[in-house]
């Protein structure tokens, strides 16, 4: 049995995405049911508590203590059973919940809750927050839908909590053990008519749909003697889940559309939830203005605000499902007419097909969207979770208004509308020490008016340390003595997630910084002012975990995690390793630490974070930052250091520039299998790897003979010579001067310098700001939106984009942001010639022909694929298929590292190799990364050409040269 007690794994595992902070002893990743229960055993004996973990998700600190983290995610992930007929699904804690929709849906069938992190979240976690979902309305909560659940109690022993008959119920109550004694005490609630009665008084009002305040007694009585309804909610208090019975249903009708109302004030859209509401939707969700204007700077959510009319200071989205076209017309209309002339919402846009699942897209990103909020004061989670009957909402929101305005709050408004859940956020400093203590005021105030309207303190997210102390005024002292000993019987040695739900410390203690202590900021490389400096920055990241989602579903973010599956490979993960270790740092040389070392060894700098993660995390910039201090302190040349290679590694250009001028001599040296095996040897490169070879004449030799041979003509566009193509693969070059000469451009490669790529990913900061400067400088005054500097390498030409305006000296900071405007892709270029008219399919081939597409990470995260594609489709008969692949796994010299070429090829083979090997040999492969080119020539065999050298050879006239 091995438990992680290192300090990487226990800072990793401190935090979930809540306000709390706490070391644990250790982590245990439990491969089996056997190792749970020797691990149950083990703390039983040496009197430890269990802390059960899934995705890490919770927003109250439910999975943050003391005790031993159990994360059941990374092995105990298997779907066991799905049996149709009977509609139900057997599965192990793990499980990622789309993982077991995608499973389902094959038979019509899925689990009705959803809530926004279904990507990443687990099965066990859904069980013990009983989450619900935006479609609660229809479908309930988790508690609606769990059957069966094995689980193990304190004893260690294993048993299944399900429907019971009486006599079943009379039978385990003589039972010894454990399992005998909460029959017994649960049996004599059952006959205690005044605790039924105070159930009834003290619980939420029935209209409540989602309440999830304390355990589930109302829900226990009311129903048949099933174990399971006290089991969801329970926070992982009273016994570990090793399987779970969960009930399916099928598939929404086929049909679906969105009304989204804009409301000019959050009163009106309080209002029109309620006209909203008599229409019966499948859902009602509101975002506010706060959550709106964020997503404008969100590159990835910026995307899917097409929906959005003016500046509303609401969004209510609410979704219809019918059986045919003709009836969810009908049923639109009606509500759209309706919300219209109710006088509450000032526009109603109506959203139907794939665009649907964007606007669901930007709703599920509010939470990480919220912490990009820049500064120490925060939306935070202290009061989000409340519930009432929705007919009492808008009385309730005035009292909550009011106590806003006693203190002086502003406050972000979002989510579950249409069940009478708002989570309100207000905008606090938890770095404060007078606003932690106002934390704790609002959220004691908080529950006294929730109380007052019959409400429930937490709908969905549950209790955790946020909202445990506040359960004996929400039931009084005695049903929370009930809860109490209900704790006890489970759990007489508090080995499972102790002070959670009963005897929870005061909400604004173990909170994830420290009141009054100034944040430490660093000297840096890139400029951080926009989001108040470095650690700030990095304090970004909320916890969500969107960088865990499953390898299953779309995205990039984030390769490393989907390949291993460790939490030190998240992106989350490196965000809390770097947070934590600077500003507490365990050694006096803070950037030679060995935890943030290996948390950010297999980030491969893709850059998806900066587009995928709702909160704006750009781990690829902060690895590089790191990184330049730390070759500071550590040097560069002991040849059995890593810095050494990375040296190397960054001044390739110019040994390239220097073998250009005897190409043969450079490429029998890194070709020839005894110099090259000394060459990667010397590098710390895999042999299996070929060191990459330099092109007879540079692109730039070869624009300057042609320059000479004929006369410039037409359009003037400045073509960048990234390092890459100029002496690697100069034909992609010639293919691109060759293509833009034919279409009547003329092509001219202006002075600049290398791009810096190189220098940025190994952090090389110093020497990639030299470039940055000198490419600035050089180019500021000649390139201009009507004759842009287009780029054939994503990774070099989006520098100039991305890196460059931080990372410039201040005096070309500005020069540098016009200049970045100014910076094309390839595909962009030429597509917005295409679509002014200037260049014509008729010039291309009629012929029939397919393409895979693979998209460089950088050009995903930071531009658009989808251009490429479209590019390829210009001549009419060529057919494109973007392959829905993450990264290839190459990431320039990662996958050529000795200790990284095996992950490199499993990433490749995760979705990549496999896409590219079941296309026919006539289908060409395009790929506008050189790094992706080669990855896909080692690993599969096929050679994958840039989609300018397709488009170049589907001209009609080839050009003589």
């Amino acid at each position: 049995m091995q438990i992680k007690s290192d300090s990487l794994n226990k800072i990793l595992y401190s935090t979930d995405a809540s306000a709390y902070m706490e070391e644990p002893m250790g982590v245990f990743f439990p491969k089996s049911k056997e190792d749970l229960i020797s691990i149950v055993k083990k703390a039983s004996r040496e009197g430890f508590t269990i802390i059960p973990r899934a995705g890490g998700t919770s927003l109250a600190g439910q999975v943050v203590g003391s005790g031993l983290v159990v994360d059941i995610s990374t092995h105990l992930n298997k779907i066991l059973e799905i049996n149709v007929q009977q509609r139900w699904a057997r599965v192990e804690p793990g499980v990622i919940l789309d993982e077991l929709n995608m499973e389902t849906s094959r038979f019509g069938l899925f689990f009705g809750p959803e809530t926004s992190t279904s990507n990443r979240c687990c099965m066990g976690g859904m069980v013990g927050n009983n989450s619900c979902g935006s479609h609660s309305l229809v479908y309930g909560s988790t508690r609606d839908h769990l059957l069966e659940a094995e689980v193990i109690l304190s004893d260690g022993s294993v048993t299944v909590f399900k429907d019971l008959t009486r006599e079943e119920f009379e039978q385990k109550s003589s039972l010894d053990g454990v399992e005998g004694d909460l029959y017994r005490y649960l049996g004599k609630i059952f006959e205690d008519s005044t605790i039924l009665e105070e159930i009834r008084e003290q619980f939420p009002d029935p209209a409540v749909r989602r309440r999830n305040t304390g355990y589930a007694l109302d829900e226990f009585v009311a129903t048949s003697f099933n174990l399971c309804r006290l089991l969801a909610g329970s926070e992982g208090t009273l016994a570990i889940i090793t399987e779970l019975k969960l009930n399916l249903v099928p598939v929404a009708p086929a049909y679906k559309a969105l009304v989204c109302a804009h409301c000019s004030s959050l009163e009106d859209a309080f209002r029109a939830n309620l006209v909203a509401l008599g229409h019966k939707p499948a859902a009602v969700e509101m975002m506010d203005s706060n959550i709106l204007e964020l997503s404008k700077s969100n590159i990835s959510q910026n995307k899917n605000r097409f929906f959005i009319s003016g500046e509303p200071a609401a969004i209510l989205i609410i979704e219809f499902a019918a059986g045919t076209p003709q009836e969810l017309d009908k049923i639109v209309e009606s509500a759209r007419l309706d919300m219209l002339s109710c006088g509450h919402s000032y526009h109603c846009s109506t959203v139907f097909g794939d665009n649907i699942s964007k606007v669901w897209e930007l709703r599920k990103a509010g939470l990480g969207l919220l912490t990009s909020m820049v500064g120490d004061a925060k939306p935070v989670s202290v009061i989000e979770d409340t519930a009432v009957a929705p007919h009492r909402l808008p009385a309730y929101m005035e009292d909550f208004g009011k106590l806003m305005d006693r203190y002086g709050l502003k406050c972000v408004y979002h989510a579950h509308i249409g069940t009478g859940e708002l989570h309100l956020r207000p905008i606090l400093n938890l770095k404060k020490k007078a606003d932690v203590e106002l934390f704790r005021k609002v959220a004691l105030e908080m529950a006294t008016i929730v109380k007052r309207h019959r409400g429930s303190l937490s709908g969905e997210h549950g209790d955790g340390r946020l909202r445990g102390e506040f359960i004996p005024l929400m039931f009084g002292d005695r049903i929370y003595g009930v809860m109490k000993e209900i704790k006890r019987v489970f759990d007489p040695n508090l080995i499972f997630n102790a002070n959670k739900i009963v005897d929870t410390p005061a909400m604004n203690t173990f909170l994830r910084y420290q009141a009054d202590v100034e944040v430490k900021e660093y000297s840096t490389f890139f400029d951080y002012s926009d989001r108040g400096g470095w650690i700030r920055a990095i304090e970004q990241c909320n916890g969500s975990g969107d960088c865990r989602k499953s390898i299953l579903f779309a995205g990039t973010m984030c390769p490393s995690f989907r390949l291993t599956g460790l939490e030190e490979d998240s992106t989350r993960g490196r965000s809390n390793i770097l947070r934590e270790l600077l500003t507490r740092p365990r050694t006096k040389k803070v950037f030679d630490q060995t935890e943030i070392l290996t948390a950010l060894d297999l980030c491969i700098s893709c850059k998806a974070c900066k587009s995928e993660c709702p909160s704006n995390v750009d781990m690829a910039r902060y690895k590089a930052e790191f990184l330049q201090h730390h070759y500071d302190v550590r040097g560069f040349f002991n040849l059995k250091d890593l810095p050494f290679r990375s040296f190397m590694v960054s001044r390739m250009a110019y040994f390239q520039s220097l073998g250009s001028l005897f190409p043969n001599i450079y490429n029998f040296f890194a070709s020839n299998r005894l110099t090259s095996s000394i060459i990667k040897r010397i590098l710390r490169f895999s042999s299996n790897r070929s060191i990459p070879l330099l092109s007879k004449v540079t692109l730039r030799r070869y624009s300057a003979l042609m320059a000479k041979k004929h006369q410039a003509r037409g359009r003037r566009v400045y073509l960048f010579a990234d390092e890459f193509t100029n002496y690697n693969e100069a034909e992609v070059g010639v293919a691109f001067i060759e293509l833009l000469n034919t279409l009547g451009y003329e092509v001219i490669i202006p002075k600049h310098f290398e791009s810096g790529r190189a220098t940025i990913s190994k952090g090389m900061l110093r020497r990639a700001k030299i470039f940055a400067n000198k490419n600035v400088m050089a180019l500021k005054d000649i390139i201009t939106p009507q004759t842009p500097l287009v780029g054939i390498e994503p990774s070099a030409i989006l520098s100039f984009r991305d890196e460059y305006p931080d990372l410039v000296s201040a005096n070309l900071k500005a020069d540098a942001g016009v200049l970045s405007k100014s910076c094309m892709l390839y595909d962009e270029f030429i597509m917005r010639e295409f679509e002014a008219g200037n260049i014509d399919s008729s010039l291309f081939t009629d012929s029939s022909q397919d393409i895979i597409l693979h998209g460089h990470c950088h050009q995903k995260s930071l531009a658009s694929v989808d251009l490429s594609a479209k590019m390829l489709s210009i001549p009419v008969n060529y057919r494109v298929e973007q392959l829905a692949t993450g990264c290839c796994g190459m990431a320039g010299s990662f996958g050529y590292e000795r200790e990284h070429y095996k992950q490199s090829i499993e990433i490749g083979e995760q979705r990549l190799f496999p896409l590219v090997r079941s296309a026919s040999a006539q289908t060409a492969v395009s790929a506008p990364g050189t790094s992706c080119r080669q990855q896909i020539l080692d690993g599969t065999g096929r050679t994958a050409k840039h989609p300018i050298q397709i488009l170049y050879e589907a001209l009609l006239i080839l050009p003589k040269s």
